[in-house]
């Protein structure tokens, strides 16, 4: 099992006809947690492309996550699920995918986040703390909202909504430590480039507060 307190850069990406090429770029970057977050394609087209991404994450090293589903997730030999408030319970996670897999789970205000604290989770996601067309229809929690999970969980939180090299400096120093990517990384025109300037940006506000 992978442990994620030292694990910082988690991408989250859909279906791209590049992805034998994209991924490992951004692993070559630095990401180092990746999910499968496809929202529109059938299951057996997330089989796939959840199978080729769990295969090219093994070769380096880091976990691969399949967003929703653990029964897919168990298919593709993922290395756990992350799932919504609306989603299957993290305990059916579990049934599924068994004690040491990784089982995510998203939380958006201060009641959804203290009820995950009596979930068998691995770690949770906190956010959006801006609004984010990854998540239509759902406002900016505000970045004291992660800060107050994160200061209360006992496993790592991710902070989702439009972290980029520009914004990471300042939620690190905010209190902020684990961090969810997305359109900064998938919709770069270089995207090793653009994981590695997030990278150095992240890695150098760590360093000078931890």
């Amino acid at each position: 099992m992978y442990e994620l307190d030292e694990r910082r850069l988690y991408l989250c990406v859909g279906h791209r006809d590049d992805l034998a090429d994209f991924l490992p770029a951004v692993l070559r970057g630095g990401v180092d947690v990746v999910q499968l977050r496809e929202k529109v394609l059938d299951d057996e087209q997330r089989r796939v492309s959840g199978t080729l991404m769990a295969a090219i994450c093994r070769d380096f090293g880091v976990p691969f996550i399949m967003n929703d589903s653990p029964y897919l997730a168990a298919d593709v030999a993922a290395d756990g699920v992350h799932v919504g408030q609306d989603d299957v319970s993290v305990a059916l996670c579990r049934d599924v995918l068994g004690p040491d897999a990784i089982v995510g789970l998203s939380t958006h205000d201060p009641e959804e986040f203290a009820h995950s604290l009596e979930e068998p989770t691995t770690y949770r996601s906190a956010g959006p703390i801006v609004a984010t067309p990854t998540k239509p229809g759902r406002t900016g929690t505000g970045v004291a909202y992660a800060v107050h999970c994160t200061e209360r969980s006992d496993q790592p939180v991710f902070v989702t909504g439009a972290v980029n090299a520009d914004n990471v400096g300042s939620l690190v120093h905010a209190g902020l430590r684990h961090f969810v990517v997305v359109r900064a990384l998938t919709t770069a025109p270089d995207p090793y480039a653009a994981t590695v300037s997030l990278r150095r940006a992240l890695d150098e506000a760590l360093a000078n507060v931890d």
